[in-house]
């Protein structure tokens, strides 16, 4: 017959056992393979979405570059897929490398320095695609009569071009000896936050005057697929891809990482993979039966409807956006 125990051989096993996870908290072994398994977790579920990404990315690449006519906004998502697929491809390298721990530690930090400067590139994309979308609201007038020809071209070669240029800079003062010199290359950094910031606050401004636009022409008519693209992109940069920006600017300032490096840049990972998925599933209409090609699929997602009418289609144009811009 089996003997309960008493109340005082309850607590004397409570007190070994808090006892046991209190010394195996402070085991430096065991805190060093749980901190190794989440950070081989982490980098192996980054590898399979940037996997994912860059095939979602480079279809839309594919078809954006050779079946499908250019407009002004095809060429600015054109080119925010490239800095997907680039950042995606950077961190794919990256996650192998501290997976297989062969590669040396200068090549990992200038990874990660090529990392954000993907990183820098997209965010200014994507601050200029959502700042275009309101002058053309706002001043729908204007925009067309004045703007030029080449504006799309002309602005993706420049976002290309500044952080490419700063992180050349940075690579030739970082190896010349001289108090003036290692003065300016510490004060780098801070001017990558205060752009890095600048960015976020015209992000954010241009993003709350879509959301009000949408809103208050939503009530009467349904809202182009354009600007819901737009909408979902940044919702997603700021949700998914923005903490990897924050963290790196506290980084600077507290020089001990507050959460794993490996979270945001897994965050920033889906952010980079989920855009193609956005824009075929905004340009599929569901009550059609049967398979459409993903030339038409993204073909509606990217400009179907007019600029100025929410709900008004123009049949004679396969896409009027080429008109308006």
């Amino acid at each position: 017959m089996a003997v309960s125990p008493t109340t005082e051989q309850w607590e004397s096993v409570l007190d070994i056992t808090g006892q046991m996870r209190t010394n195996s908290s402070f085991d430096p072994v065991a805190k060093a393979h749980r901190k190794f398994a989440l950070f081989y977790g982490m980098d192996i579920l980054s590898l399979v979405i940037a996997l994912v990404g860059l095939v979602g990315n480079s279809i839309v690449l594919w078809i954006l570059g050779f079946h499908i006519q250019r407009s002004p906004f095809s060429v600015y998502i054109l080119n925010l897929a490239g800095s997907d697929a680039l950042f995606l491809g950077s961190c794919f390298v990256l996650c192998m490398g501290e997976i297989v721990g062969y590669f040396h530690s200068l090549v990992l930090v200038v990874g990660r320095w090529i990392l954000n400067l993907f990183y820098c590139v997209g965010l200014s994309l994507l601050v200029v695609i959502s700042t275009e979308r309101c002058l053309s609201v706002l001043f729908p007038i204007w925009y067309r009569c004045h703007r030029p020809k080449h504006t799309s071209a002309t602005v993706c070669a420049i976002l290309w071009a500044l952080p490419g240029l700063f992180w050349v800079i940075f690579v030739v003062l970082r190896f010349l000896e001289n108090l003036h010199v290692y003065v300016l290359y510490n004060t780098l950094p801070f001017m990558e936050i205060g752009w890095f910031s600048l960015l976020t606050c015209m992000l954010c401004v241009s993003s709350l005057t879509l959301v009000l636009r949408v809103q208050c022409s939503s009530q009467h008519r349904q809202p182009p697929r354009l600007y819901l693209l737009i909408l979902l992109a940044v919702l997603l940069f700021l949700l998914f891809e923005l903490p990897l920006g924050i963290i790196d600017a506290i980084w600077l300032f507290h020089r001990y990482p507050l959460v794993p490096h490996g979270l945001p840049r897994l965050l920033a990972c889906v952010n980079s993979s989920a855009n193609p998925f956005i824009y075929f599933f905004l340009g599929s209409q569901w009550r059609k039966r049967g398979r459409e090609a993903l030339r038409v699929v993204l073909q509606r997602a990217l400009g179907e409807e007019q600029v100025e009418g929410f709900g008004e289609r123009d049949t004679s144009h396969p896409n009027t956006l080429d008109k308006l811009s």
